[in-house]
């Protein structure tokens, strides 16, 4: 099965701050609430960056309103989401992360 997604949130400014050695499109772990803002046009992610954590990587600083409608259960704004890889291209990140000067940033 093929999905294909719209681009929900972008950094404009990591094109312009930094030189691109290379792109991966990542899924992201998300909770009810923050899909719904999302999908309002709540997000932002000018201010974040990724980890790689034990063969994962995470995105922090990432973000996202809370949910206009939600409940006790809404979510953290700034919480810690880990982004969906495949193993070799954490790797892959791993490496790049490893030489001094190369930062994870999400474009």
């Amino acid at each position: 099965m093929l999905c294909f997604m719209a681009e929900i949130v972008s950094n404009s400014k990591a094109r312009r701050d930094f030189h691109i050695v290379e792109t991966f499109e990542a899924g992201i772990v998300l909770r009810g609430t923050e899909v719904k803002s999302l999908r309002a046009g709540k997000g932002q992610i000018a201010d974040s960056f990724a980890r790689v954590e034990s063969g994962e990587v995470f995105l922090y600083n990432a973000h996202i309103d809370e949910y206009s409608h939600g409940n006790l259960q809404n979510h953290n704004p700034k919480a810690v989401r880990k982004l969906l890889l495949h193993k070799s291209e954490i790797r892959k990140l791993a490496g790049l992360a490893a030489v001094k000067g190369h930062a994870l940033v999400p474009l």
